[in-house]
Formats: structure tokens, C-alpha cells, sequence
């Protein structure tokens, strides 16, 4: 299927681009609208699926957008988030650090020692040439196995859990390791939008990624974090997403 879709990208991309923009957009509707004549419930299984490499290609003009960086990081403001609640000079391990935007404000705008972790070797390598600070480390690694044995102040967690199986194992691991006095985390929410239960009603997969093994609600989220042995101090929920603070111990 990947590969047919490659096929037709290449050829149909020229002839299709060179076609007025409404037109373009009359011919999408008219294919979209074919698919919502059928039965509802076959039509709503195609029309999702459509949504999904619609949101593919909208997620890549918006990093394009925006120099490289996703432009929801800057019309979020969930940096924000993580940079407030830094003190300057903290050590802060940050893991599944991706790109590296978030490791970078936290020693750029909050004065912190910051450690970046990531799994894929091309983000680390990008994060380097991109965000270079004397208080900013990369490290290529797996979160859930490279943890440096040395204390640090805080552990921020943004968009990671969701991508663990074993979450609890986790963070106990992190937690006996790094010794942190406090997580930040940001997690998505499962009850985000009306169409995600009518999703799994439909028996399509209903997490907002493919590499999700769960989502949240606070109090999932809060007794997986209890079982850990961490205790949830704040929350927020913005943009369909769960923003928290907690702390080692009851």
C-alpha cells in the first residue's frame, strides 16, 4: 500500500499541482463526497481514514511553516509550560527530547543544565546544529534504557508515556536512576474530541498516533503515576492535552 501511494504521489504530483487551486479542491470534494454517499457506517470508516493523510500532509506543511519546528510548539505555547517551572541552574533530564526545542528553552530561558535524549539519531544530530548553548546537552538514547546514573532536579516528559508500553516500570526506572524531585509531563487526552469514540465504535484505531500504546484521562493518568510511586501536584488541560506536575512520593 506504501509503495502504491509512492507511485501515484510521483506520478499524479506534477499534473495535479499544475491545476487551478479551486479546482484542485473540487475534485477532492467530489472523491470525498463519493465516499460519504455509501453506507454511513462504511462511509465514516473511509472518510477517517482520508482524514488521517489529510492530517499527514497538514502536520508537514506546518513544520515546513515554521522553519523546521512543528508550528503548534509556537501557537501552543506548551514550552511555556516546562520553562516556567524551571529554576535557573537545575539539572533537568529531558527525554524523548526530539528535535530539542523544548531542552533548548529550558537552558536558554530558564538558566538550566539540561540533558537531551532521544532514539533517533538524525533528531540528535539536528538538535546539535540547531540549538547549540553551554547549558545544553544532546545524547542519542533510548529513554527507556539510557538513563545516566546521575541526580538531576527534574525529569520533563513531553508527549513520551503514551509512546511506552511498560509505563510504570518506567517511571519507577527513571525515578530510582535520576532521583529527580519533580516530573513535567504532557501526555495527549483521550476524550480530546467526540470523534475518537466513535472511532473505536467503528472499530478503527482511535489514538492520535500510530505509536500510541495508550492516551489519557486525569485519572488514568493519575494512577499510573500513584502505582509509580509519584504524586500528581498540577494539572492543566489545554488543546487536548494533559500538562502536569508531579512529585516523588505519597
Amino acid at each position: 500500500m506504501r509503495a502504491l501511494k509512492r507511485a501515484l504521489k510521483t506520478g499524479l504530483s506534477l499534473p495535479v499541482r499544475m491545476l487551478p487551486a479551486s479546482l484542485r479542491r473540487a475534485l477532492i470534494r467530489v472523491a470525498f463526497d463519493a465516499s460519504a454517499r455509501r453506507d454511513p457506517a462504511a462511509a465514516l470508516r473511509e472518510l477517517f481514514r482520508l482524514d488521517v493523510d489529510l492530517s499527514e500532509l497538514i502536520d508537514e506543511a506546518a513544520i515546513r511553516y515554521d522553519g523546521g519546528v512543528h508550528a503548534k510548539h509556537r501557537l501552543t505555547g506548551y514550552p511555556d509550560f516546562f520553562v516556567e517551572r524551571i529554576k535557573p541552574g537545575e539539572r533537568v533530564l529531558d527525554l524523548g527530547c526530539g528535535d530539542g526545542d523544548v531542552a533548548y528553552a529550558l537552558a536558554a530561558r530558564a538558566g538550566a543544565i539540561v540533558t537531551g535524549i532521544d532514539l533517533v539519531e538524525a533528531r540528535i544530530r539536528e538538535a546539535r546544529i540547531r540549538f547549540a548553548h553551554p547549558g545544553l546537552t544532546f545524547e542519542v538514547g533510548d529513554a527507556t534504557r539510557d538513563i545516566p546514573d546521575v541526580p538531576v532536579d527534574v525529569v520533563v516528559a513531553s508527549n513520551v508515556l503514551e509512546h511506552i508500553e511498560r509505563r510504570v516500570e518506567f517511571l519507577r526506572t527513571v525515578q530510582g536512576r535520576a532521583r529527580p524531585d519533580r516530573w513535567l509531563i504532557r501526555v495527549p487526552a483521550i476524550d480530546r474530541d467526540w470523534r475518537v469514540p466513535l472511532r473505536r465504535e467503528l472499530g478503527l484505531f482511535h489514538f492520535s498516533d500510530p505509536t500510541h500504546f495508550t492516551e489519557y484521562t486525569p485519572s488514568t493518568l493519575e494512577a499510573e503515576l500513584r502505582a509509580a510511586g509519584l504524586t500528581m501536584t498540577h494539572l492543566q488541560i489545554n488543546w487536548g492535552e494533559l500538562w502536569i506536575e508531579a512529585r516523588a512520593g505519597a
